[in-house]
């Protein structure tokens, strides 16, 4: 009650009209342009004698001066409640303004010398801008104070970005700056324009004291790595993190520095991505026709943007879904059109096929005779593919196969082909039918590469956020509905990436291929997916229901492992993994049948797929994919 007695006075001048306001100030500087000129006169002479009779006409004079000239100046249109240093330097050109036309006035009228001694002018402008100055100061404070504060806030970094940012929220009046937090040990102790810095060790204690709601934090992607323990620690004391533009999107203007948004849980991966090699980007791509299958999905739509960013001669884009197919299509043709001018736009063709169809896949490859074929199509969700093993068989393998004989009738250069952790020792016949598609290309290079000139090779990686499927946009959706979020297991742990990481790497992957390889891409560290579900919940604003907080928000329930689904997932059959030239690119040493065998296999798998026998489809599996056991277990 005491707070909103003291607020409502500020509160009922900030209502008032704009004009009302304006002509106020107009007066408050008219009355104080009389009341200095005096006083400028007894600071100049040294007594007040000198002006015990003044001449009114010209105190009138000055005190009708200075409202036109401050108007002429600009200061009557700023809004007090946002003026800072540049309002300051045009207030004293305008008290300058002023006081020249006054001494103009004076020296017309030839009464300079009586009341008003010339040198009494400066002074009384000096006055006349610490008071007008000091005026709009209180009212600025005055109406600050009235502001209700919604959130009271912490920065992280207290180096250029934190400056630049203080000063932004300066003007912002649902936020208050209470403390800075930076792991420079030589800024702790000091205070950033009368903001106190803190150590990263004492932020758990301040942000209590501080009563500390949001931690904004500008995420450089070469510190995530840095920061991350400090995110986590926030998000898990409740305090909401918010993400701050970086100064190269400032720079390309892309956002304001005051645009803030909600830390991303890639965020908190603590994933240093590595910079692309244009190099490696462009090989396989500019100048050529380059054929993307899947491409309405997750990784293949990601793989047609970049694809196009490249500048192809042409990109051809193959999908069964008619609904994703338009919509990738859409998308890539706005991208064509803001495209820079003059730039050559690649030609775009767009089919609705299935990769099981043997002659419109030979029709579409012997129409466009593409350089590149980025094989994304596939049948990915475990839980789907373990109820329909037929339909996964023949997408995955039979599918993979039917596209990798045409592009070796058709004389394509290089085959990539998008593979997955669950390949390498598969529960699953999502993941056994992945395994043998690569066993099936890597066949096929020892037997044909030489002789057709083509290079298949295989690019093998985890989990990507955001996917169809993935586990984020699950809980995100689990999160808005209220919970509670579904994990399967405690200690169950998978690996992330981005997907446009995950597709830059796969571009550059594809360029360093010999043919034959299989190539890993450097995920990090795997991640819990309770763990993954506790930092949502956290980011999303709300809290963890669970024995040591009742009463929390949202709660986890573990539903257990489903048919398929391995506690933790690899990324080499092996433990042989060799370098390449990029650090975030690894090579497998792997095994594989001959051709020969291969072939029989297939013939074997198109038999038992085309009368839909599931068991049939599982026991071929278990004969050859190495960790997958269904009736018998042996195989590559």
């Amino acid at each position: 009650m005491e707070l909103e007695t003291r607020l409502r006075l500020p509160r009922s001048i900030d209502a008032l009209p704009r004009r009302v306001k304006q002509c106020a100030m107009v007066a408050w500087d008219a009355l104080l342009a009389a009341a200095v000129l005096p006083i400028a006169v007894v600071l100049r002479v040294g007594s007040i004698d000198a002006f015990t009779q003044p001449a009114w006409w010209q105190l009138l004079v000055f005190a009708a001066i200075v409202p036109p000239v401050f108007r002429w100046c600009g200061l009557y249109r700023e809004i007090t409640r946002y003026i800072g240093p540049r309002y300051a330097w045009l207030l004293a050109k305008a008290c300058i303004a002023s006081a020249l036309v006054y001494f103009a006035v004076l020296a017309l009228s030839g009464e300079s010398g009586a009341r008003v001694p010339r040198t009494s002018v400066p002074i009384a402008a000096m006055l006349l801008f610490g008071g007008t100055g000091a005026m709009r100061l209180l009212v600025r404070y005055v109406l600050h104070s009235a502001a209700n504060i919604r959130r009271r806030v912490a920065i992280f970094g207290g180096g250029d970005v934190g400056a630049g940012l203080l000063s932004a929220l300066g003007h912002d009046r649902a936020s208050l700056v209470v403390a800075i937090i930076d792991d420079n040990p030589s800024l702790a102790g000091r205070n950033l324009r009368g903001v106190p810095v803190f150590p990263t060790a004492a932020m758990e204690a301040e942000f209590t004291r501080l009563r500390v709601d949001a931690l904004l934090v500008a995420l450089a992607p070469s510190a995530r790595a840095k920061r991350h323990s400090v995110l986590e620690r926030a998000t898990a004391m409740g305090v909401r993190v918010l993400a701050v533009p970086t100064f190269a999107e400032i720079d390309d203007g892309r956002v304001r520095v005051d645009q803030l948004r909600a830390i991303a849980i890639t965020d908190l991966l603590g994933r240093v991505s590595v910079p692309p090699d244009g190099r490696l980007l462009a090989r396989n791509v500019t100048g050529k026709t380059v054929l993307v299958t899947g491409a309405g999905g997750s990784i293949g739509s990601e793989l047609c943007r970049q694809v196009l960013s490249l500048s192809p001669r042409a990109l051809v884009l193959v999908d069964n879904s008619e609904f994703n197919l338009f919509q990738i299509d859409a998308e890539l043709s706005r991208l064509a059109q803001h495209s820079a001018p003059g730039a050559v736009r690649p030609m775009m063709h767009r089919y609705l096929a299935t990769v099981t169809d043997a002659v419109r896949i030979d029709q579409i490859l012997a129409t466009h005779r593409p350089d590149t074929i980025y094989h994304a199509a596939a049948y990915k969700h475990v839980p789907i593919v373990e109820e329909n093993e037929a339909a996964g068989a023949e997408v995955n393998v039979l599918g993979t196969y039917r596209v990798a004989e045409a592009a070796l009738r058709h004389g394509v250069r290089d085959f990539i082909f998008i593979s997955t952790d669950k390949a390498v020792r598969p529960t699953s016949v999502m993941g056994a039918t992945k395994r043998l598609a690569e066993v099936v290309l890597q066949s096929l290079q020892a037997e044909f590469g030489a002789i057709r000139d083509i290079r298949f090779t295989v690019v093998r990686f985890g989990n990507v956020l955001g996917s169809s499927g993935s586990v984020v946009p699950i809980f995100e959706q689990q999160i808005a509905q209220g919970g509670p979020l579904t994990v399967t297991h405690r200690e169950v742990t998978r690996y992330f990436m981005t997907i446009s990481e995950a597709v830059q790497l796969v571009l550059q992957a594809g360029a360093l291929g010999e043919g034959g390889e299989v190539f890993v891409l450097d995920m990090g560290e795997p991640v819990r997916i309770v763990d993954l579900a506790r930092n949502m919940i956290r980011l999303s604003g709300r809290t963890i229901r669970e024995s040591s907080n009742p009463h929390g928000d949202i709660e986890i329930v573990f539903t257990g492992l489903r048919p398929g689904e391995k506690m933790f997932e690899e990324l080499v059959i092996g433990s042989h993994l060799v370098p390449t030239s990029h650090p975030a690119i690894l090579r497998a040493r792997e095994g594989f049948d001959s051709w020969r065998r291969v072939e029989q296999l297939l013939q074997s798998m198109e038999a038992v797929v085309s009368q839909h026998d599931p068991k049939a489809v599982r026991s071929l599996l278990a004969q050859r994919v190495v960790g997958y056991v269904h009736e018998s277990s042996a195989g590559v």
